[in-house]
């Protein structure tokens, strides 16, 4: 269950990162949604201690949100960079 939640989340995120971004080149908004899904999953399986089928805990679920928008703002701040 714990994996399931992990992906919707950093799905979630990647994705209203690019609507927020007013991102609309479909390769940066799939690449997005990518860099949102890995840095949940990593977080939170991190601090869940690698448990896939368990419950997720309330500071993996933190630190896998953390670790999105960290990572997406990150990329809009290098994308933007390299843009100019």
């Amino acid at each position: 269950m714990a994996l399931l939640v992990l992906i919707v989340i950093g799905a979630l995120l990647g994705w209203l990162a690019s609507i927020l971004g007013r991102t609309e080149e479909p390769r940066a908004i799939v690449s997005q949604i990518a860099i949102g899904l890995f840095a949940s999953l990593v977080a939170g399986l991190i601090l869940n201690n690698y448990a896939v089928l368990g419950g997720l805990s309330p500071i993996a679920l933190g630190a896998a949100v953390a670790a999105s928008v960290v990572s997406l703002a990150l990329y809009h701040v290098v994308a933007r960079r390299s843009a100019a």
